[in-house]
Order: structure tokens, then sequence, then C-alpha cells
């Protein structure tokens, strides 16, 4: 038996999260709630959703810059997410969409029409495509599932952990990530991993796989912000 979905509805009008709620849990889905943008990013930050169904209007922090933020975040960026809002203006649908919103449902909307919704979005999610096994970037190659790497056909022996810090970036070629997001993708929970461990294993990483690492091709520094996998 498959296990319920956890969903997340984050509105501040406490009546319309009861009746999304409602028909939600009425489909077999497990409801969590939050009536504004801080509370529902706590939530998001300590427990493990699905899909979200956002409202765009909210007290805090809006319903657009939190998709903004979960987007942001490795461990979010994936995370299926439905926006709501009263505007029913063409430009916001658009705003939301590109900042990475799956779909958008414009208040008063039927509750049965935002399950069929919900269902969908869900069901595009699973139907993803999966990653391929090898990844090719220049000279470079990555074998995901035999977790090799080569360079010019010549095998490079990586620790586990610099394979794990190539294979993330290099899945996201050209997003900038800075060390506090890199340290929670790749080291997680480890205890006493300081920001600077990111730079130790950056530069490992280019003294194995460039060909000069004063000037890599690969790996590349966005100064002040942090780095991102050049694919080209």
């Amino acid at each position: 038996m498959a296990t319920p979905k956890h969903i997340l509805v984050v509105d501040d009008e406490a009546d319309l999260v009861e009746l999304v709620s409602y028909n939600l849990k009425k489909e077999g889905f497990n409801i969590d709630s939050a009536l504004d943008g801080e509370t529902a990013l706590t939530k998001l930050k300590k427990g493990r959703y699905d899909l979200v169904v956002l409202d765009l209007m909210l007290p805090g922090i809006q319903g657009m810059e939190l998709c903004r933020i979960l987007r942001n975040d490795p461990k979010t960026e994936a995370l299926p997410i439905i926006m709501l809002t009263a505007k029913g203006e063409e430009v916001d649908k658009i705003l939301g969409l590109e900042m990475g919103a799956d779909d958008y449902v414009t208040k008063p909307f039927s509750p049965r029409e935002l399950v069929a919704r919900v269902k969908a979005v869900l069901r595009r999610a699973m139907e993803k495509p999966a990653p391929e096994k090898i990844l090719k970037a220049g000279e470079l190659v990555i074998d995901r599932e035999r977790y090799t790497v080569s360079v010019k056909g010549k095998s490079i022996k990586l620790s586990a952990t610099e394979f794990k810090l190539l294979l993330f970036l290099a899945e996201r070629k050209g997003k900038v990530f800075n060390r506090e997001q890199l340290l929670d993708a790749v080291w997680g929970d480890e205890a006493f991993v300081e920001p600077r461990t990111v730079d130790v294993h950056i530069r490992r990483l280019r003294s194995q796989i460039e060909e000069d690492p004063a000037h890599p091709r690969y790996i590349k520094t966005l100064r002040g912000i942090g780095y991102f996998f050049n694919g080209k």
C-alpha cells in the first residue's frame, strides 16, 4: 500500500485552510498547515512534504518570496508548488510560474478543482524521467551508478564526499550555491563541519579534474556568492 502524500497548505485565511485540508484529507492525503510564511518556512525546513499549496498574499514572507526561497534551496528545489491567489491578473500568474510554481489556482475556486490540480501536479512529479546514468561536460565524465569520474579517459580517484559534491554541482549546472547550501546538501547533519570545509573540497576537486586549477573550466567561483558547475 502506497504511503499517503504529505501536503502543506499555507494561507492566512483559517476557514479556507480548513476547507482545503478537509477536502484533501477526504482524498487520502496527510495534511499540515500554516497561516503565515515564517511558520511555513520553519515547517518546510524541519519536515518532509510532497507538495505545497501556497497563497500568494501572506503576512510576513509573501508567497512569491517563499516560492523563491524554496526554489533556491537544494532540499526543496524540486518540491511541487501550487499557488493560490485572489488576484486574477495574468501578470501574477506569469510571475508565479516564473518563480517556479508548478500550477496556479485563482480564488474563489471549487475544492474539487484544487484536488484535481493537486493530483495532476503530483502525477507529473512522479512521471519525471530518471536522470541519465552518465553526465558529460567537455572531457569530464561522471558515472552516477558506478561512482566513477574520468577526464580525457583517465580515471580520477575521489573520496565519497568529493564525488557527492561534484555530482551535486554537475546535476545543477549553472546554478550558484553558497557554502551553507552546499554543506546542507552534501554533508547534511554531520557535526563540526565548518563552512571553509567546502572551500577545501573544492580545491581538491579542482586539483584532480581541472587541467589548470587556477583557471578552472568546470567548477567556477562567483566571487562573494558561491560556486557553480560550468557544463560547457
